[in-house]
């Protein structure tokens, strides 16, 4: 087995490049970034067929490898960053913590925010939970909005450890707010949150002002149950 190799791993993802699954990519995330053009499923065979030859890095490697990934310009390796991050949860240190919110200040946009906040920092803050409260606090109140939405969505898959009254606060905090990606974010994470707790959702949005967005959004899931 070979170690963990950057360039042999662009190597087979360039292999795989389709142009005209760039073009439809690119446009679907409105043009903010290059695509080699290459789908999810596709993309985890290449992952697959990589690591039947090159070994996983080590921790000590991580950081620099996933902050160079970050750096190239077509988004497939951002995907393969945080994919390859998400199966080495058990090796991070509580301060990697830093790791986590420079992927979601850097190239932001939902399609890596939401699997950052959900599977990485969700995961991390379950592991050392003593960090929820400070990065609770320092997300909730930046001025980024992407930070925001890390904080409404990072207990998204907590289930029955999710704190009500920090999503509480949370959402009073943004429920104000004029951007989509927040009002979106408060009204999926009360949906998720509604197949655990149904009753406690339900009265929430009854007893909260927020966005029609963010109540729709919230109710989806037990809407559809009922009809």
């Amino acid at each position: 087995m070979e170690r963990f190799d950057l360039k042999v791993l662009e190597k087979h993802f360039r292999e795989n490049a389709d142009p005209d699954n760039a073009f439809f990519m690119k446009k679907y995330m409105k043009n903010k970034f290059e695509f080699l053009g290459i789908k999810s499923t596709e993309r985890r065979i290449v992952t697959r067929n990589f690591f039947t030859t090159h070994s996983r890095p080590d921790k000590r490697d991580l950081e620099h490898i996933v902050k160079e990934l970050w750096g190239y310009k077509e988004r497939e390796f951002q995907y393969f960053a945080m994919e390859l991050a998400e199966k080495q949860m058990k090796k991070f240190v509580r301060d990697d913590i830093e790791l986590f919110e420079y992927l979601i200040v850097n190239k932001s946009w939902w399609d890596t925010v939401d699997f950052i906040a959900a599977n990485l920092i969700g995961k991390h803050l379950s592991n050392f939970p003593g960090l929820i409260e400070q990065m609770n606090k320092k997300w909730i109140s930046s001025d980024n909005m992407w930070l925001n939405r890390t904080a409404l969505l990072f207990q998204l898959k907590y289930k029955n450890d999710l704190d009500t009254k920090l999503l509480r606060q949370n959402i009073l905090k943004c429920r104000d707010s004029k951007e989509f990606f927040i009002r979106k974010a408060i009204g999926w994470v009360l949906r998720e949150y509604s197949k655990t707790n149904p009753d406690w959702v339900t009265k929430f949005v009854e007893s909260t002002g927020m966005s029609l967005l963010s109540k729709k959004e919230a109710m989806k899931w037990m809407n559809r149950k009922t009809s």
